[in-house]
Protein backbone atom coordinates (compact mmCIF):
# COMPACT_ATOMS: atom_id res chain seq x y z
CA UNK A 1 0.00 0.00 0.00
CA UNK A 2 2.97 2.27 -0.61
CA UNK A 3 1.22 4.19 -3.39
CA UNK A 4 -1.81 4.91 -1.23
CA UNK A 5 0.46 6.12 1.57
CA UNK A 6 2.12 8.53 -0.87
CA UNK A 7 -1.33 9.80 -1.87
CA UNK A 8 -2.18 10.45 1.78
CA UNK A 9 1.12 12.30 2.27
CA UNK A 10 0.16 14.51 -0.70
CA UNK A 11 -3.22 15.21 0.87
CA UNK A 12 -5.01 13.27 -1.87
CA UNK A 13 -7.48 10.43 -1.63
CA UNK A 14 -9.04 8.05 -4.08
CA UNK A 15 -12.61 8.86 -5.03
CA UNK A 16 -15.26 6.17 -4.50
CA UNK A 17 -15.56 3.53 -7.21
CA UNK A 18 -18.44 4.07 -9.59
CA UNK A 19 -19.76 1.80 -12.30
CA UNK A 20 -20.20 3.09 -15.85
CA UNK A 21 -23.47 4.75 -16.72
CA UNK A 22 -23.38 3.40 -20.26
CA UNK A 23 -22.76 0.02 -21.88
CA UNK A 24 -19.03 -0.62 -21.36
CA UNK A 25 -16.61 -1.82 -18.68
CA UNK A 26 -14.18 0.43 -16.79
CA UNK A 27 -11.24 -1.95 -17.08
CA UNK A 28 -10.21 -4.71 -19.41
CA UNK A 29 -7.20 -6.88 -18.58
CA UNK A 30 -5.28 -8.63 -21.33
CA UNK A 31 -2.24 -10.43 -19.94
CA UNK A 32 -0.28 -7.92 -17.89
CA UNK A 33 -1.95 -4.89 -19.49
CA UNK A 34 -4.99 -3.21 -17.98
CA UNK A 35 -6.93 -0.80 -20.19
CA UNK A 36 -8.85 1.81 -18.23
CA UNK A 37 -11.78 3.56 -19.90
CA UNK A 38 -11.87 7.33 -20.08
CA UNK A 39 -12.20 8.93 -16.67
CA UNK A 40 -13.56 12.47 -16.59
CA UNK A 41 -12.48 15.22 -14.23
CA UNK A 42 -14.49 16.68 -11.40
CA UNK A 43 -13.47 20.10 -12.74
CA UNK A 44 -16.08 21.46 -15.16
CA UNK A 45 -15.56 24.18 -17.75
CA UNK A 46 -13.42 25.26 -20.69
CA UNK A 47 -9.68 25.87 -20.54
CA UNK A 48 -8.96 29.32 -21.91
CA UNK A 49 -12.52 30.56 -21.36
CA UNK A 50 -13.72 30.11 -17.79
CA UNK A 51 -10.85 27.93 -16.48
CA UNK A 52 -7.17 28.69 -15.94
CA UNK A 53 -4.35 26.28 -16.72
CA UNK A 54 -4.07 25.50 -13.00
CA UNK A 55 -7.80 24.66 -12.89
CA UNK A 56 -7.34 22.28 -15.84
CA UNK A 57 -4.23 20.69 -14.28
CA UNK A 58 -6.28 20.02 -11.13
CA UNK A 59 -8.89 18.46 -13.38
CA UNK A 60 -6.22 16.14 -14.77
CA UNK A 61 -5.33 15.14 -11.21
CA UNK A 62 -8.97 14.27 -10.47
CA UNK A 63 -9.14 12.22 -13.69
CA UNK A 64 -6.04 10.20 -12.85
CA UNK A 65 -7.29 9.64 -9.30
CA UNK A 66 -10.44 8.09 -10.81
CA UNK A 67 -8.14 5.96 -12.99
CA UNK A 68 -6.29 4.79 -9.89
CA UNK A 69 -9.61 3.92 -8.23
CA UNK A 70 -10.52 1.76 -11.24
CA UNK A 71 -7.09 0.08 -11.13
CA UNK A 72 -7.44 -0.62 -7.41
CA UNK A 73 -10.86 -2.18 -8.05
CA UNK A 74 -9.31 -4.39 -10.75
CA UNK A 75 -6.06 -5.30 -8.95
CA UNK A 76 -6.80 -4.93 -5.26
CA UNK A 77 -3.49 -3.08 -4.69
CA UNK A 78 -2.09 -0.06 -6.55
CA UNK A 79 1.44 -1.26 -5.81
CA UNK A 80 0.86 -3.88 -8.52
CA UNK A 81 0.98 -1.15 -11.20
CA UNK A 82 4.43 -1.39 -12.79
CA UNK A 83 4.06 1.46 -15.26
CA UNK A 84 1.61 3.43 -17.35
CA UNK A 85 2.16 2.46 -20.98
CA UNK A 86 -0.15 4.88 -22.76
CA UNK A 87 -2.31 7.90 -21.95
CA UNK A 88 -4.78 9.57 -24.27
CA UNK A 89 -6.25 12.78 -22.90
CA UNK A 90 -8.99 15.00 -24.24
CA UNK A 91 -8.95 18.59 -22.99
CA UNK A 92 -12.01 20.78 -23.38
CA UNK A 93 -10.54 24.08 -24.53
CA UNK A 94 -11.43 27.38 -26.18
CA UNK A 95 -10.58 28.17 -29.78
CA UNK A 96 -6.97 29.28 -30.06
CA UNK A 97 -5.91 27.63 -26.79
CA UNK A 98 -2.88 25.78 -28.11
CA UNK A 99 -1.17 25.05 -24.80
CA UNK A 100 -3.83 22.54 -23.66
CA UNK A 101 -1.32 19.62 -23.55
CA UNK A 102 0.23 21.33 -20.51
CA UNK A 103 -2.98 20.68 -18.57
CA UNK A 104 -2.41 16.92 -18.84
CA UNK A 105 0.89 17.36 -16.96
CA UNK A 106 -1.19 17.43 -13.78
CA UNK A 107 -1.89 13.72 -14.33
CA UNK A 108 1.55 12.67 -15.52
CA UNK A 109 3.30 14.56 -12.73
CA UNK A 110 1.20 12.67 -10.19
CA UNK A 111 2.10 9.36 -11.87
CA UNK A 112 5.77 10.35 -11.70
CA UNK A 113 5.48 11.24 -8.00
CA UNK A 114 3.74 7.98 -7.15
CA UNK A 115 5.62 5.53 -9.38
CA UNK A 116 8.80 7.26 -10.61
CA UNK A 117 9.93 8.50 -14.02
CA UNK A 118 10.23 5.00 -15.48
CA UNK A 119 6.45 4.60 -15.07
CA UNK A 120 5.56 7.58 -17.28
CA UNK A 121 3.42 6.76 -20.34
CA UNK A 122 3.64 7.76 -23.94
CA UNK A 123 0.98 10.40 -24.23
CA UNK A 124 -1.32 12.16 -26.64
CA UNK A 125 -3.41 15.22 -25.79
CA UNK A 126 -6.31 16.24 -28.00
CA UNK A 127 -8.25 19.50 -27.81
CA UNK A 128 -12.01 18.96 -27.65
CA UNK A 129 -15.12 21.13 -27.95
CA UNK A 130 -17.24 19.02 -25.57
CA UNK A 131 -16.69 16.31 -22.98
CA UNK A 132 -19.17 14.34 -20.85
CA UNK A 133 -20.89 16.35 -18.12
CA UNK A 134 -18.91 19.47 -19.06
CA UNK A 135 -15.65 18.04 -17.70
CA UNK A 136 -12.47 19.84 -18.68
CA UNK A 137 -10.47 16.61 -19.11
CA UNK A 138 -11.06 12.96 -19.90
CA UNK A 139 -8.14 10.52 -19.66
CA UNK A 140 -7.88 6.95 -20.94
CA UNK A 141 -4.88 4.85 -19.90
CA UNK A 142 -3.16 1.53 -20.36
CA UNK A 143 -1.11 0.21 -17.44
CA UNK A 144 1.32 -2.69 -17.20
CA UNK A 145 0.73 -4.59 -13.98
CA UNK A 146 2.60 -7.14 -11.92
CA UNK A 147 1.25 -10.59 -11.13
CA UNK A 148 0.45 -11.15 -7.47
CA UNK A 149 3.60 -13.25 -7.05
CA UNK A 150 6.02 -10.59 -8.39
Amino acid sequence: MEVEEKLRELGLELPPFSTPGNVYVLTKRIGNLVYVAGRTSETKGILGADLTMEDARQGAVSSILKTLTALKQELGDLDRVKQFVQMIAFVRCADGCGDYPNAVDGATELIQTLYGSAALPVRMAIGAKELPDGSVIEIMTVAEVLDKEE
